[in-house]
Formats: C-alpha cells, sequence, structure tokens
C-alpha cells in the first residue's frame, strides 16, 4: 500500500484525479442548473463531453451550457492527456526495464538459464519447440546490455551468476536451473564458476532441479558434491560422439535426429500407461511399438530417479515409473 501511494504521488496521479473530480462535479452541477436536467443526466452528459465520445443526446442550447461544455472539453482533454501520457510512460519504462534486466519478477515453477552463447540459444529453440515449454516463464541470466532475443515468455537478469541475480531470478521458486559455462573464460575457471553457482542454487532452492555443463570430467565428482542433479560434460560428449561415428558411420545422425525436436523420431519420456502396471519391460516395448510405433529404450524410477537403459524384458514396471521412448509424437 505504501508503495503504491509513493507512486501515485511521484507520477502525480492525485493531483489529476482530483481535478477530474472538481471538473465533472462544477460542469455536472452547471449543465443540471442551465439547462434543466438532473444531476444524473448532468454527470453522464460531463463524461462524455470530457472524453469526447459525444453521443449527442444531451447538447447544451444556453449560454452558460454552452461555455461550460467549452471549458469541460479544452480542460478534460489536456488533463486526459497527461493520464495517457503518463500510463504510457509507465509501461514504456516497465518494458525499458525488463529488456535492460532491471525488472523485479514475481515467478513460480520457472526454468532459470546462466549464461548466453550459441548453446543458451539452441537450448532455449528447443524448449520453446516442445509443448510442455512453449510459453513456460524462462528467466535468463546474462552479463548482457539488453534482452538477446524477442520472446514474451523470455525474463531477462543482467549481470554474472551471484547471489543477488540469482534472488532476482526468484531462483527459490524455480523448477529447473540450467548453468552453462562462460566461453570468455579458461576451462578451469569456468568450471570452477560453475560448480560456485550449483552450490548457490542448491543452498537456495535444494528442490530445483540443477543441470550443468563443465568442461573437465575431473570437475564432475565436486559438482555432484555441490548436488547437482544433472552434469554434462561437453567435451566428453562430443569427443565420444565423434569416436563413435568414426567406428559405426552414421551413428552421429540417429542420435542427433533423436535429440532434435524440430526433425523426426524425438527422444522423450512419458509416464507409465496405467494398463501397463506390473507388466515386463518386454511387455510395454511391444504394446507401445505396436500401438503407437514407440520404442521403449529405458525406465526411469520416479519422475527424478535413478535410470535404467535397456533394463532386462522381465524388469517389471513400477505405478511411479517413467518411460524413456524413441517417437515421433
Amino acid at each position: 500500500m505504501y508503495k503504491l501511494r509513493a507512486f501515485i504521488r511521484h507520477r502525480n496521479l492525485d493531483r489529476i484525479a482530483w481535478t477530474l473530480l472538481l471538473l465533472t462535479s462544477l460542469s455536472s452541477a452547471i449543465i443540471s442548473h442551465a439547462e434543466g436536467i438532473s444531476l444524473v443526466d448532468g454527470f453522464w452528459w460531463s463524461i462524455v463531453t470530457l472524453t469526447t465520445v459525444g453521443y449527442g443526446d444531451i447538447a447544451p442550447v444556453t449560454i452558460l451550457g454552452r461555455i461550460a461544455a467549452i471549458a469541460n472539453m479544452v480542460v478534460g482533454i489536456g488533463v486526459l492527456g497527461m493520464l495517457s501520457a503518463i500510463l504510457a510512460s509507465v509501461f514504456i519504462e516497465r518494458q525499458r526495464k525488463e529488456d535492460a534486466g532491471m525488472a523485479d519478477l514475481k515467478l513460480s515453477n520457472h526454468i532459470v538459464l546462466c549464461q548466453w552463447n550459441n548453446r543458451a540459444a539452441r537450448i532455449l529453440s528447443e524448449l520453446r519447440t516442445d509443448p510442455q515449454s512453449k510459453r513456460k516463464p524462462i528467466v535468463l541470466i546474462a552479463p548482457l546490455p539488453l534482452k538477446p532475443v524477442d520472446d514474451p515468455n523470455l525474463y531477462f537478469v543482467t549481470g554474472q551468476v551471484s547471489d543477488e541475480t540469482l534472488a532476482k531470478a526468484k531462483v527459490d521458486t524455480a523448477q529447473t536451473v540450467i548453468i552453462l559455462g562462460d566461453d570468455n573464460l579458461g576451462p578451469t575457471e569456468r568450471d570452477a564458476i560453475s560448480v560456485l553457482a550449483t552450490l548457490n542454487v542448491e543452498t537456495i532452492n535444494p528442490e530445483a532441479y540443477t543441470i550443468v555443463e563443465l568442461v573437465s570430467s575431473s570437475n564432475v565428482i565436486t559438482c555432484q558434491r555441490a548436488k547437482a542433479d544433472e552434469v554434462i560434460v561437453t567435451s566428453e560428449l562430443s569427443s565420444t560422439l565423434i569416436s563413435q561415428a568414426a567406428l559405426n558411420h552414421g551413428i552421429s545422425k540417429v542420435v542427433m535426429e533423436v535429440l532434435d525436436s524440430n526433425t523426426g523420431n524425438q527422444l522423450c519420456k512419458i509416464p507409465l500407461p496405467a494398463e501397463l502396471v506390473g507388466h515386463s519391460f518386454l511387455d510395454a516395448f511391444t504394446r507401445l511399438k505396436q500401438q503407437q510405433n514407440s520404442i521403449v529404450v529405458g525406465i526411469q524410477k520416479g519422475r527424478e530417479g535413478e535410470v535404467l537403459a535397456n533394463p532386462p524384458s522381465e524388469q517389471l514396471l513400477d505405478e511411479q515409473d517413467f518411460l524413456i521412448v524413441i517417437s515421433r509424437t
């Protein structure tokens, strides 16, 4: 309430409101007396004239009434013009602050993306392709002067990843946090900052699912000690894919297709269908291939539990399990 009163006084909205009230009251009383109409009709005429709508159902014919109408129109247009300018400036200022990463955010169950580079742009594109996250709020923390892309559901906090920027990004209510490395730093310093950011995030919100990008595999254990939920070593991922492509020609095309949500088959996770509870992995594999032309490649014990890739055929499925499938839909 205090902030609202301060905002009203700062923008002179209280003066404008009193001016409008005085203007409509006086013009209503004058036109009612001069034209011999009720105060209710006089007030209606005053509002219609003030807003330049001019229905014409009530028109002054006396000199006093016409003088009141002229004063109402001239003063009213000026006051309403000031009000429109103030409201427009408020929205413009808010948009400017959002684009510059200085706006106050009120979000929950959102995604926080730390750092901006070509990988972050691709991550954002992939998230916006998926129906579940197409309109999901995403907060970007990056040392940029302005928001890098035009996305109405992408919010921006300017600066390096720190306690202050994490607080502005509402990490305490975030669902997922993605921590990318700063490409302007060397590998050792880059991983160290990523681990520190992970520790800060997990301290603020232990319930957030934290995904961390590292350069060196030697820092994986340290990052796991900081309670990271998933750690991805980009150098190992790319080198492993290249070596497998050399040994098994064409395998990289399959991997890229299932990872790219814009082309062909996709790799995704779905809840276990109710009719498959208590059945074996082989039953699920056969039924989904027959009914949905999907291939089950693994199961996850709970939404964020242990992942079993290509489990035994006789592996029984529980109600809380999720299926990891390759599917066109």
